[in-house]
């Protein structure tokens, strides 16, 4: 097989100014949406292993 080779990357991203008035607000829902994140990744994980004890 052929590899691929990427020559040029363009990245868009639209910035929307509106949430500055909520800072405080988004950087709190930030903060809980990450500990959502990390606490979905844990059950994931933990999930994995058990499957895994269970084959065995």
């Amino acid at each position: 097989m052929g590899t691929i080779e990427i020559k040029e990357l363009h990245i868009k991203i639209n910035v929307d100014n509106a949430g500055k008035t909520n800072g405080l607000t988004s950087a709190k829902k930030a903060a809980v949406n990450k500990e959502e994140i990390i606490a979905e990744c844990i059950e994931q994980v933990m999930d994995i292993i058990d499957k895994r004890e269970t084959e065995r």
